[in-house]
């Protein structure tokens, strides 16, 4: 495992496009970062030999794309470094597919006023009855789940693509985008093998489903809202046809009226062990060949998918949830994922729930206050290499409790929680070495001439959407 980090941690640093030494000590002491709470606080740390001004020259000096005819080199350089990722997943064992999930996290910037491309994102609120918006950005998080060798392995994810949801396109559009870049990339491993994705229930519509349906290796497990209406396959139509519009739904499906569902065309049932030790059964049911309306530019009745329905009982066979989860799985493949396993990759997508409360809490994944979101993207990136790399070290640490945590009982399993990698990074670091080299002082910078005025940023809007125009009216405009 050593020599993996090594060899990652050399390929990273030659992959760099410019500033490479400060860029390294930037990752090493994100990574090692146990006190800093703001970016410019990371240059207190050790690793970090450089200046504080380093700080900002190694998160500018990646691409950026002030003009359209650099956005094309910016994809290049991520599609670099997802191939570099890509290359230390494991390959599956226990399962037949890889396995990926999208979800969208908001990063608020309430207060930036001269920040480009703002609008209203949703945040979720302790407090209840308050709406969840915020001002900012959001992005769009593509990542690889590997496999768990016990129940009790840390929720570890592969972060391989992040990218800015901007104010005119939507979540649902970057992430089917981020996910068919993923497989039509042939120099990935992905590319031929089944490869299932499972998002939440603002991906099961016809905007996100409709793009990503074309992907012959692909199945996508979608979460359903239980107030949703599908529709059996229409019965073929006698020969010759009659006149006017052909058939193309059949009997409702009313996920809210069991008198709609029939009989399931196949039943499972299993033994779940919750962490804390509590013993639960979990009933599956499926129906197959069930589509959903459509649109002129994605015509659904094309695509038929298999919708389970699972309920989690206890003991005395009362269900533990106030709903059943409805599951959605879709794709030319899907008759090769059991439910059994459409079921559990589906529960591994909260995973990704705890990379995003571990970035923000712990690598400063929002913290950094800039007015150009050239450099917010950047740092949104370096924050993703930090994550791999503790993920490359997750065997190597060793266990450092504070004082008040030497009595808790030790973890059960052999693999490393994120944060117990983070407190001994810094010993990892100092044990194997860095591919950076020690920075050489060359005096001071002359700054900006006698009498230099900075001219005032302008002060950008916030983007506000409208509500959006029927489906007609779109394809009329």
């Amino acid at each position: 495992m050593t020599t993996q980090l090594e060899q990652f941690r050399q390929q990273l640093y030659e992959s760099f496009p410019g500033r490479a030494d400060a860029l390294m000590d930037l990752l090493d002491a994100l990574s090692s970062n146990t006190t800093a709470r703001s970016v410019v606080g990371l240059s207190l740390n050790p690793l970090f030999r450089q200046g504080y001004g380093s700080v900002y020259t190694a998160i500018h000096s990646l691409p950026e794309c002030p003009a359209q005819a650099a956005v094309w080199q910016r994809e290049a350089y991520e599609q670099k470094q997802t191939r570099l990722i890509a290359s230390y997943l494991p390959l599956p064992q226990q399962r037949e597919f890889f396995l990926f999930g999208l979800d969208v996290t908001p990063a608020p910037r309430p207060f930036a006023q001269t920040l480009e491309d703002r609008g209203f994102v949703h945040q979720p609120t302790p407090i209840k009855g308050n709406k969840p918006v915020a001002i900012g950005h959001q992005y769009s998080a593509l990542m690889a789940f590997p496999e768990k060798g016990r129940l009790t392995d840390p929720p570890w994810v592969v972060p391989l693509s992040m990218r800015r949801v901007e104010s005119q396109q939507t979540a649902t559009t970057v992430g089917a985008n981020q996910m068919k870049a993923l497989l039509t990339d042939e120099t990935l491993p992905f590319h031929h093998q089944l490869c299932v994705e499972v998002v939440d229930s603002a991906y099961s519509g016809v905007p996100f489903l409709g793009r990503v349906d074309d992907c012959d290796n692909l199945v996508t497990i979608a979460r359903v809202r239980s107030n949703r209406t599908l529709y059996r396959q229409a019965q073929p139509q006698p020969s010759p046809r009659p006149q006017g519009h052909p058939t193309w739904y059949g009997d409702p499906f009313h996920l809210q009226d069991p008198t709609t569902w029939g009989v399931p065309d196949e039943k499972a049932k299993t033994v779940w062990t919750t962490r804390k030790g509590r013993t639960l059964t979990v009933h599956i049911e499926a129906w197959r060949d069930l589509v959903m309306s459509g649109t002129f530019e994605y015509p659904m009745h094309q695509h038929p998918f298999s919708l389970i329905r699972c309920v989690v009982t206890d003991g005395d066979g009362k269900p533990v949830f106030v709903r059943p989860l409805w599951l959605l799985v879709m794709g030319k493949r899907r008759m090769e994922v059991s439910l059994l396993k459409a079921w559990q990759a589906y529960g591994q997508r909260f995973d990704m729930e705890h990379f995003f409360r571990f970035g923000k809490q712990r690598l400063l994944l929002s913290a950094y206050q800039t007015p150009k979101v050239d450099h917010e993207e950047n740092w949104w990136h370096i924050v993703c290499l930090a994550y791999v790399q503790l993920w490359l070290a997750r065997s190597l640490p060793q266990t450092m409790p504070r004082p008040w945590e030497r009595y808790l009982p030790q973890p059960p399993s052999e693999v490393a929680s994120p944060t117990t990698v983070q407190r001994d990074f810094s010993r990892i670091i100092r044990q194997i070495g860095s591919p950076a080299d020690a920075p050489k002082p060359r005096g001071y910078s002359p700054g900006r001439a006698k009498g230099q005025r900075q001219s005032r940023r302008e002060r950008q809007p916030v983007v506000k959407k409208g509500p959006a125009r029927p489906q007609k009216a779109q394809l009329l405009a």
